[in-house]
């Protein structure tokens, strides 16, 4: 990945920061775009950019990409990981506000689609590019008392689906990836949900372990890179075995 940059959104903490140092190690220029701390991150990288934003405001996003066609010339790679997950309350859908429905949706999903839309053009320019949209298992499963979050994980997955259809004469490839239950950072600031999820999560899998953020690198930097050259529209889960997509 000799000279391509990439643009990770999410990548301070946890699975984006854990995929940011994947494609560094094989050659991508790293851009870390989060709400905070993308300064901090972005000087661990080889002349990394840190671009402070919220992907889910529109003019945030154009700030974004224009900083980095800017500071970098081009943007070869997407991955879309920034989301809401851990500081969630689990609970029966009846009692999810509507105004917080509608948070977890702008956040997940119609980041996605902003990030895509501003990138995109970019990546026509110099004849293609890679993006990766991060799922969840979830969906695959029907996971309870977070309707919100497994509808929006779902919708990423329909949304991965019909861009690929709309931009392969473009040679811009798009795919995702569904990890597990990950022992992240934001996982980690909140034990309830560990108390929660980690024993049912690691029970049902095939391979019966914490599942952690380096686990979900390794598909998503090859779904990055020239060996997925051929491959658009999937979806990849990460779970350890818990589910056989």
């Amino acid at each position: 990945m000799d000279a391509k940059v990439a643009v990770v959104t999410g990548a301070a903490q946890g699975i984006g920061r854990a995929i940011a140092e994947g494609l560094a190690a094989a050659g991508a220029r790293i851009v870390v775009a989060d709400v905070r701390g993308a300064d901090a991150a972005a000087g661990s990288f080889p002349d990394g950019v840190g671009v402070t934003a919220d992907v889910a405001n529109e003019e945030d996003v154009r700030r974004l990409v224009d900083e980095v066609v800017d500071r970098c010339g081009r943007i070869d790679i997407l991955v879309n990981n920034a989301g809401l997950y851990a500081s969630l309350e689990m609970r029966p859908f009846e009692q999810i506000p509507l105004e917080e429905w509608r948070t977890v949706m702008d956040v997940n999903v119609a980041s996605m689609f902003l990030m895509c839309r501003a990138v995109v053009p970019v990546m026509r320019e110099h004849g293609g590019g890679k993006i990766v949209n991060i799922s969840s298992g979830t969906p695959f499963r029907g996971v309870p008392f977070l309707l919100h979050y497994v509808t929006s994980k779902g919708a990423i997955l329909a949304f991965t689906r019909a861009l690929a259809k709309e931009l392969g004469k473009d040679n811009v490839l798009v795919n995702c990836v569904a990890p597990g239950f990950t022992m992240s950072a934001g996982v980690q600031a909140h034990p309830e949900v560990i108390d929660k999820l980690r024993d049912v999560s690691v029970s049902a899998r095939t391979i019966q372990r914490d599942q952690v953020p380096e686990d979900v690198v390794g598909a998503v930097v090859f779904l990055c890179g020239p060996g997925s050259d051929f491959i658009t529209g999937q979806a990849i889960v990460i779970d350890g075995g818990q589910t056989f997509h």
